[in-house]
């Protein structure tokens, strides 16, 4: 996701160290993560329900197709039936 190396991260912990002091650092890195952690599971559920209407809607698509589909030999077959003859039946 972002394209931050190692050296980047011990730059953002000693600021971090240095800004906070050593009191406050343990519990805004846990309060960072717990941020992370709900912006994650926000993401994934967003994601999921993204996921299940693009289903939905392919799976209502599928069926549309399958019932034109239906149609067209459904007519194919009405029209290749031969109708009622205008000749006498034999008797």
């Amino acid at each position: 996701m972002f394209d931050v190396g190692f050296s980047e991260l011990l730059l953002i912990g000693v600021v971090a160290l240095l800004v906070l002091g050593p009191e406050r650092l343990p519990r805004a890195a846990r309060m960072a993560g717990l941020w992370m952690r709900r912006a994650r599971a926000s993401w994934y559920s967003v994601r999921a329900e993204l996921e299940r209407e693009l289903a939905d809607d392919e799976l209502k698509r599928s069926l549309r197709q399958g019932k034109a589909e239906l149609d067209a030999l459904s007519q194919t077959l009405e029209s290749s039936q031969p109708g009622p003859s205008t000749s006498e039946p034999p008797k």
